[in-house]
């Protein structure tokens, strides 16, 4: 079943541009149980793996859409991905409140430009999404760059992980994922050289937060998703840009189920912005990205 958009973009009140699926419909999950483990205790998630038909009635219920994904990283984890075919023939079911992003291992090559393909033109993939910490990759290198070009090509956005990582934290060497290859300054290449390719830098992107803003306020292709943290522990930095220059560069992400959007958005009526800055954050700069509108 080929993914078919079917939200009522005024019906909806905001889309949440960051919703994970961590097991697919046979049990398999999305990373190793050491991780599972580790990331439920850094985030302390109350259910930290809800299937995609309650992922969608809990969007349903708060009547917002979700941009929803998973992660191949096959080769740094040694550990195959959840069925990404089965993500993207999920939220064809629920299309109403359902956006499917697919997923790549850049490892993996010439595989990965194939696999890209597929999951947009044959299945529908929305986008795509990647985490070079958990993936083990520089996305800056030239090695990479064909699969850049593919995304391009394709016209579809591409998030990538920034800043601090849930994944790992706690255990020993953090289970060899390396924080450096999520340094937002590495995106400034991909988003430079591949100025077509419109790129979502994922979270507050501590401890780099003000190179994420820069690039953000100087590339035209580069935004930012405010998902993995409460509003509350936002980095004032960010706070102030998304209320001034980044006002339509910001979007509303949870990290769901690691967040749930209930909690992110009690602290985010919190924040210091202006009245009609809220509106784009949740909702109007998602539509635009994702090509939505009328």
């Amino acid at each position: 079943m080929r993914y078919e958009l079917g939200i009522d973009v005024e019906r909806i009140d905001a889309i949440d541009m960051h919703v994970h699926l961590e097991v697919d419909g046979h049990g398999h999950a999305s990373l190793p149980a050491a991780l599972t483990e580790a990331s439920a205790k850094y985030f302390k998630a109350e259910d930290r793996s809800p299937s995609l038909d309650k992922i969608a009635d809990t969007y349903r219920e708060l009547n917002m859409a979700a941009v929803v994904f998973t992660v191949d990283a096959r080769t740094q984890l040694h550990h195959e991905p959840n069925s990404i075919e089965e993500l993207i023939e999920g939220a064809a079911r629920h299309n109403d409140v359902l956006i499917p992003f697919g997923s790549v291992d850049p490892r993996t090559g010439e595989d990965a430009i194939a696999r890209a393909k597929h999951q947009a033109l044959e299945l529908g993939a929305r986008g795509f999404k990647f985490h070079p910490s958990v993936q083990g990759f520089d996305p800056s290198s030239e090695e990479f760059y064909p699969l850049w070009e593919a995304l391009q090509e394709l016209g579809l956005p591409a998030i990538f992980h920034t800043g601090q990582n849930g994944m790992g934290a706690g255990l020993p060497g953090g289970y060899g994922i390396k924080l450096r290859y999520s340094n937002p300054l590495l995106l400034d290449d991909v988003a430079a050289d591949f100025p077509g390719l419109t790129v979502i830098m994922a979270h507050p992107s501590v401890p780099w937060q003000d190179e994420a803003n820069s690039i953000a306020t100087h590339k035209a292709n580069v935004f930012i998703d405010l998902s993995g943290w409460s509003p509350k522990y936002f980095p004032e930095s960010l706070v102030r840009a998304s209320n001034s220059v980044l006002q339509d560069k910001v979007l509303f992400g949870t990290d769901f189920p690691l967040i749930t959007p209930q909690k992110w958005l009690g602290a985010f009526a919190d924040l210091p912005l202006k009245d009609e800055v809220r509106p784009k954050i949740l909702k109007g700069n998602a539509v635009r990205l994702l090509g939505l509108g009328a």
